[in-house]
């Protein structure tokens, strides 16, 4: 697929257009007051890198991975641009993560996405992946 994926910045005009529909979907599909995708200036905080992933220079999806503590991160801001979906991208992401997280000494990496119907796509994905439906505490 000729995928490049690096850390971006989340105030780039691209990334912030896509930052935003990310939120958009989020906010149109998910009851008020769940909604707990960072906004862009929450990627800019030191514990978050934020990553795209782009074919010849043309954003595709971003993801972002949020240390917790010593050892373990969280999977945030994951969303692929809507033109691109079933491509690989969104799984080159998660992989790109992992294997950072893994480098990094980070021994768990979770994530939280919502149980509608619209995020079926992405829980298909990361259970593809090996994340496993934790109940919440």
């Amino acid at each position: 697929m000729g995928l490049t994926i690096a850390i971006d910045d989340p105030r780039a005009d691209d990334v912030r257009a896509l930052l935003d529909r990310h939120l958009a979907f989020c906010r149109e599909v998910t009851p008020a007051g769940h909604v707990h995708a960072l906004e862009p200036s929450g990627l800019l905080e030191p514990d978050v890198a934020l990553f795209s992933a782009r074919q010849d220079g043309v954003l595709l999806g971003v993801a972002a991975l949020r240390r917790l503590d010593g050892d373990h991160a969280e999977l945030k801001s994951m969303h692929t641009l809507a033109a691109a979906r079933g491509r690989g991208v969104g799984r080159a992401l998660v992989d790109h993560i992992l294997e950072l997280a893994a480098a990094r000494g980070l021994r768990r990496v979770s994530l939280e996405t919502g149980t509608m119907e619209a995020f079926a796509p992405a829980r298909s994905l990361y259970k593809k992946l090996g994340f496993a439906v934790r109940p919440l505490r």
